[in-house]
């Protein structure tokens, strides 16, 4: 697959194959993001990685002028 890459080949399907591998093996993904932007635009509430699994939190995000 890396060499179909750097030949500039499409390799759709080995690439989001590799990619749902990688996540699936992953202990952490970047979907704190995700809840990030979640509670921002609707106040869900999301978990942080620094503390036990279980505790939610919820920011009040300040309003942006302009």
């Amino acid at each position: 697959m890396a060499q179909a890459m750097l030949a500039g080949v499409p390799v759709p399907a080995m690439s989001a194959s590799l990619a749902f591998y990688d996540a699936f093996r992953s202990a952490r993904l970047p979907a704190n993001l995700l809840q990030a932007q979640r509670d921002f635009f609707g106040a869900h509430t999301y978990e942080r990685t620094d503390r036990p699994a279980g505790q939610f939190f919820h920011t009040v995000w300040p309003e942006v002028q302009g």
